[in-house]
């Protein structure tokens, strides 16, 4: 964005607040959202190194409110099983295309929102216990490192399993925050972060902790059903954005 417009500037703002605004309020698709605008304005490695930038601390600074919901025996399974799917995701992007998968998981998100949405009382899951949350983990994990994505089937599988939104959030949130870190550690950020991104960061900052503010204020205000419906809401459009 060298030399870039006063319009960029302002579309990058706007762009910003409103992705922070959904992460905020539904947990997750900070970055699906930025991307969607950035990409139009910014380098392929600008958008990559301002979704981490802005992904870790809005993701960071919501988990820490809801520190007291946090609990680790049940973090656990997700951390070790994404741990152990990072590697395979990274291995994976040697030999198929990280665009087709996205393209994989985005079918399967419209399948199952569309589903959901139409069949609002689905059964919970409670077969499989720590190992079934840990094939999850390995799976997040994997789509992670090889997509970006690590944060979207810990999303699903929370609301399979019929938790609070409370809970919920407890759980994928951080998850996505460790999957995020440990994908950036693997694959090297090295070389990232220029002058450039730098300044769009600053000027970024104070838009994304606006959203981040507004959606955290209006997440207080969502009872569990609504709070269900925003997330299949957001599920859908992501997997339209991945297959479009």
């Amino acid at each position: 964005m060298d030399g870039a417009s006063s319009v960029d500037l302002v579309v990058f703002a706007i762009a910003s607040f409103a992705a922070s605004l959904v992460a905020g309020l539904a947990g997750f698709a900070f970055g699906l959202v930025a991307a969607a605008v950035w990409l139009h304005i910014l380098t392929p490695v600008q958008t990559t190194a301002l979704i981490v930038a802005f992904g870790l601390l809005v993701q960071g600074f919501s988990v820490w409110q809801l520190r007291r919901a946090l609990r680790l025996g049940r973090l656990l399974p997700f951390l070790v099983g994404g741990a152990i799917g990072v590697p395979i995701g990274a291995e994976l992007l040697r030999w198929t295309s990280a665009a087709h998968l996205r393209m994989a998981v985005g079918f399967v998100l419209i399948a199952f929102s569309l589903y959901s949405l139409a069949r609002p009382k689905l059964a919970k899951v409670t077969a499989g216990g720590r190992a079934a949350d840990g094939a999850v983990g390995v799976l997040s994990g994997t789509l992670g490192s090889a997509t970006g994505l690590g944060g979207i089937l810990p999303t699903v599988w929370c609301g399979l399993r019929g938790w609070s939104k409370d809970e919920q959030r407890a759980v994928f949130q951080p998850v996505a925050v460790a999957i995020f870190a440990m994908t950036a550690l693997w694959l090297g950020g090295t070389g990232l972060l220029g002058r450039d991104t730098l300044r769009l960061f600053v000027i970024g900052l104070p838009a994304v902790l606006a959203g981040l503010w507004l959606g955290l204020k209006l997440y207080g205000r969502l009872d569990e059903a609504g709070f269900r419906k925003v997330v299949l809401a957001l599920l859908l459009l992501s997997g339209v954005v991945l297959v479009v």
